[in-house]
């Protein structure tokens, strides 16, 4: 008795010590991990004064929201004083209406290829795909030229559609293979009870898709938010996107060198998609996995 009891405590410490090691293993990590961001928080609160006087990585001895409140509203971009707010809303009317859409897009796509087979389903799936892998600059030129033809070049709602284009094939992508392990007989169970396409598709498909669809919220709004490439082409003046506009005002310089004011507004551009990894973080492996395995 006293055996089993001594071997079962050897067991416990064991396993705690294990355990131990191994958060301890995360921890460091996520510090390290971490590290950038909070060089960069506590440098938007220090003055610049502090700043010059010793250096860049250090714990803030007063804190102050100047920063913040100039990288908003009064840093220069170019030739305009007005800070990073404008160009932030423009970047949330261009890019939730494209998220909005390319996940409805992919949804629709996504079904009609699974589950309402048709002649050509796959070559269509295909050509598709092929969207996935064109690079960004092959189809700039063509691209303005088009935009220029229907008159909506440099103007938010051009840059919605480019981004909205080059969007569908990855939708279409995600929700294609989800909807791959939903088990066809619950469609031909709908379908024999009378109902249709969009029947079906609201009642049957939409109530098992939210995984799916939160990783292609994820994954379209950073792709989009983050875009630089399709903003500075597609874009100019006071309709920039807030991560061109901020790369603008980084090498916009007025005299002294405002680290503080630069932190704080890559804080400011970063925010949206922290906020969308920590409220729908935890279901965006779960969505990825959910239509790995053949329902």
């Amino acid at each position: 008795m006293i055996d089993v009891n001594y071997s079962a405590g050897r067991l416990s410490f064991s396993h705690v010590l294990g355990r131990g090691f191994i958060y301890g293993c995360l921890i460091f990590c996520a510090v390290i991990y971490m590290m950038p961001f909070l060089i960069m928080l506590s440098t938007s609160v220090r003055p610049l004064a502090e700043i010059k006087s010793g250096t860049i990585i250090a714990f803030p001895r007063e804190i102050t929201f100047d920063a913040w409140t100039k990288a908003w509203g009064e840093a220069c971009i170019g030739t305009k004083c007005s800070g990073l707010s404008s160009h932030f809303w423009i970047s949330l009317k261009v890019v939730i209406p494209s998220v909005l859409v390319t996940t409805i897009l992919g949804v629709l796509n996504g079904y009609a290829l699974t589950k309402w087979k048709f002649r050509g389903a796959n070559l269509v799936f295909g050509l598709m795909l092929l969207g996935c892998f064109v690079p960004f600059q092959a189809i700039l030129l063509p691209m303005a030229q088009t935009l220029g033809v229907f008159g909506i070049s440099n103007t938010p709602f051009g840059l919605a559609l480019v981004l909205t284009l080059y969007g569908i094939p990855f939708s279409t992508l995600f929700f294609r293979n989800y909807y791959v392990s939903i088990p066809d007989d619950l469609v031909k169970a709908a379908t024999i009870d009378g109902a249709g396409f969009f029947s079906t598709l609201w009642y049957i498909i939409v109530p098992l898709s939210p995984p799916i669809i939160v990783v292609n919220i994820i994954w379209q709004f950073t792709n989009m938010w983050n875009d630089f490439l399709f903003g500075a082409s597609f874009s100019n003046g006071d309709g920039q996107p807030v991560i061109v506009a901020l790369n603008n005002m980084v090498n916009t310089t007025t005299g002294v060198k405002e680290y503080n004011v630069d932190f704080a507004a890559s804080i400011i551009a970063a925010l949206p998609t922290i906020l969308v990894y920590v409220v729908a973080g935890k279901y965006f492996i779960r969505g990825l996995t959910a239509g790995s395995v053949k329902g």
